[in-house]
């Protein structure tokens, strides 16, 4: 008798591997009925994952959502199934146990049959849990295995694991190979093991296509038993993301596999549908790139999921650390040789963090301690001098146990910064949370929601609940969409400013410019020109509005002139218009012609012409009409001869000052102007790549001036906080 396999659409998966956002709720309700309709898919997956935290990033209600997405499926007779991530829920760090409990009754009540969990370390203890509360609330409890490969990560490795969550009433075993990574041989082995031991335990394989196995690594799975295989369907499929049905049915029809068929008219409309998402808004945030697949993953194991986050994390750092090499003297990186950079990074690092499996959300933090290696080395700074505490907490144990050994240098580093191992159960780390967040919904009048499903958003996602609630997670949505969209419309403006001949300014105003005009004139200049040299050599669209990435919308710099600090805030909207704030004045902007050393603009209708030249202290001279102005940007790097007397080779005061290593919010800061700190202090917070970026005073200090205000959004090099020699 041939054997059947059946097919789960992997649809929440699609959006996430590709990009940012998933479809709004009147999207996803009118593709539903089309995939019903494809008539081969006998379970969707439809949220879990970053789903509901996204839903509130728009502004809108994600429980609402969730019931509506999933009713015709229900109605249908398909299953649905969520992601989760044991421990850390529907986030990226730890959920109370009480928190975590009232998510699968939520869950349930909104119509989702299958709780998918998976611990991103594989420890049983962290699936326990899981499982027990996934059953309590009447799902079906599916156990995943986190994929990787490694020298510890063995099929009697992946079996000890498998042992203990069906032990604790696992009804089903997925492999999750989010990077795509798992050999297929290897996969095919697992899969056998599991089902000769337990031969009536239903095992999905769910692997992504980046790398180049996923095909290969199906048919093994399929020939050693799987019952269930996760696809994806164009226009999404391949890629970073999953292999489309079509192929995958046609390969295992062919190998002799009871196999669904397709309704290929069903399927074309459900193409035409996502294309028509994507073409919406959806696709001002998936990076073309995510649409190839690379083989470089193989090497670093990092998952083709969490890949359009790494190119837009990449794009972040890469133009910080092209500032450092430049004021350094040496050749910049394009964005290929940092991303090999990158790469080579997580290979030497994996094993000496003890090989935790790079999945969600420890492939996050592997990437950045990786990437933010990189920039501090290139800083002459040490590795590991800026990790953040949810990295700390994997290597502390807090997140439960690494699969491998720490290498002796991160647990020197741990005991040196007094940092404590933690050898308990990871839950109990966490205290219950539900009744404050009850008692604060009372207080603020807030209803409770169908099945308390309000009071689990809220404690689940806090912060972007409550953006959600004041109405301003709406409100910096709709700013984002503007942004991207103005932003698509002037790729290559850069470029096409270069290809203009010289203007005439014969008809240019000949009175003496002010101050505000001369500062908007440097300020365009230092944010837009590069040398020739650079352009030929870099990405056409590394410029400051893609290094800052689409969710930036309001930026500061600061200005000396006259001896005086003046900070400026400016936003770069429609047609290169740039509004800039210079105390209480506002000014609006526009670039009309861009060269080596000369820069044409229009300030508030009027048009300038100013010559820029940079002066050997590292300020600039800004000349209009005859009238010099000398200043700098203090947001930018100091050049090495700023930092160092050329004759006794003394490091000067300004290199314990802390700049922004890459852009990003301003979410903490620990002092206040006249503190004193010693070495190893964290001064400020920078929220950035999802992480929260210790920043930490080099050696004991006084803080001198404070830069940023809480919230604020800053670029990469930004001065944030000057610090002084202890008198």
């Amino acid at each position: 008798m041939k054997k059947e396999i059946k097919f789960s659409l992997i649809y929440r998966d699609m959006w996430q591997s590709s990009g940012k956002y998933v479809p709004r709720v009147d999207q996803l309700k009118k593709i539903a009925p089309v995939i019903v309709e494809m008539g081969c898919f006998s379970r969707i997956e439809t949220n879990g994952g970053a789903f509901e935290q996204v839903n509130l990033l728009y502004g809108e209600n994600p429980n609402t959502a969730v019931r509506e997405w999933t009713k015709p499926f229900n109605e249908a007779g398909i299953q649905t199934h969520m992601l989760e991530r044991a421990l850390n829920g529907i986030r990226m760090f730890p959920v109370p146990a009480d928190v975590r409990k009232l998510m699968y009754k939520v869950k349930k009540a909104q119509g989702v049959d299958i709780a998918r969990s998976f611990c991103g370390l594989n420890d049983h203890r962290n699936l326990e849990l899981s499982i027990k509360y996934a059953k309590e609330a009447g799902m079906i409890s599916q156990a995943a295995l986190s994929i990787t490969h490694s020298e510890v990560h063995t099929v009697p490795y992946f079996m000890s694991v498998v042992d203990k969550a069906i032990e604790y009433g696992a009804d089903e075993i997925c492999l999750k190979d989010m990077a795509g990574v798992g050999r297929p041989a290897t996969l095919g082995k697992l899969v056998r093991a599991i089902k000769e031991k337990y031969p009536k335990t239903i095992v999905q394989y769910h692997g992504h296509s980046g790398p180049g196995f996923s095909v290969s690594s199906m048919m093994e799975v399929a020939r050693a038993g799987a019952d269930y295989l996760d696809v994806a369907m164009e226009p999404l499929s391949w890629g970073m993301v999953h292999p489309d049905v079509i192929t995958i049915q046609e390969m295992l029809k062919d190998e002799g596999f009871l196999v669904p068929e397709i309704n290929m008219n069903a399927y074309m409309e459900a193409r035409a549908l996502t294309q028509s998402f994507i073409d919406d808004f959806l696709g001002y945030f998936i990076d073309p790139k995510n649409r190839f697949v690379s083989s470089l993953l193989i090497g670093s194991g990092l998952p083709g999921g969490m890949m359009g986050s790494l190119m837009a994390d990449l794009k972040g750092v890469h133009n910080v650390i092209n500032s450092v090499l430049v004021a350094n003297g040496e050749h910049e990186l394009s964005e290929d040789d940092l991303l090999v950079k990158l790469f080579d990074e997580v290979k030497f690092i994996w094993p000496k963090l003890g090989y935790p499996p790079l999945v969600t959300p420890f492939s996050q933090y592997v990437k950045n301690v990786a990437l933010l290696n990189i920039l501090q080395l290139v800083k002459g700074e040490e590795r590991y001098s800026m990790m953040d505490n949810n990295t700390w907490d994997m290597i502390l144990g807090k997140s439960g146990t690494l699969p491998g050994t720490l290498a002796p240098e991160i647990i020197a580093l741990a005991k040196n910064s007094g940092k404590e191992f933690y050898t308990g159960v990871p839950q109990d780390a966490y205290p219950d949370v539900l009744e404050k967040y009850r008692k604060e919904m009372i207080e603020n009048n807030w209803d409770f929601g169908r099945d308390n499903e309000e009071l689990f958003e809220f404690a689940m996602h806090e912060a972007q609940y409550r953006d959600y609630k004041s109405g301003a997670a709406k409100t910096r949505f709709e700013e984002e969409i503007e942004n991207a969209k103005n932003q698509n419309s002037e790729k290559k403006s850069f470029f096409k400013m270069k290809e203009k001949q010289s203007p005439n300014r014969s008809a240019y105003p000949k009175e003496k410019a002010n101050e505000s005009e001369a500062i908007a004139a440097f300020l365009l200049y230092s944010l837009n020109y590069k040398p020739k040299s650079v352009i030929e050599h870099s990405n056409p669209e590394n410029n400051v509005w893609n290094t800052i990435g689409f969710w930036r919308n309001i930026l500061n710099v600061v200005v000396r002139y006259n001896s005086k600090d003046i900070e400026i805030s400016y936003a770069c909207s429609k047609n290169g218009n740039y509004e800039i704030q210079i105390g209480g004045e506002i000014i609006n902007a526009k670039i009309e012609y861009l060269n080596e050393g000369e820069i044409d603009i229009s300030v508030n209708g009027k048009k300038l012409f100013a010559s820029v030249s940079a002066e050997k202290d590292g300020s600039f001279k800004v000349l209009i009409n005859g009238q010099e102005f000398l200043m700098s940007r203090n947001d930018m790097l100091f050049e090495k001869s700023d930092l160092e007397d050329s004759e006794t080779g003394i490091v000067s005061a300004a290199a314990n000052n802390l700049y922004s290593p890459i852009p990003g919010k301003i979410f903490k800061l620990n002092v206040k102007e006249g503190d004193k700190v010693k070495k190893g202090d964290v001064v400020i917070v920078v929220d950035a790549m999802k992480m929260e970026n210790n920043l930490v005073a080099k050696k004991d200090s006084v803080v001198k001036k404070i830069h940023v205000n809480l919230n604020q959004m800053v670029t990469g090099n930004f001065l944030l906080v000057e610090l002084e020699d202890i008198a």
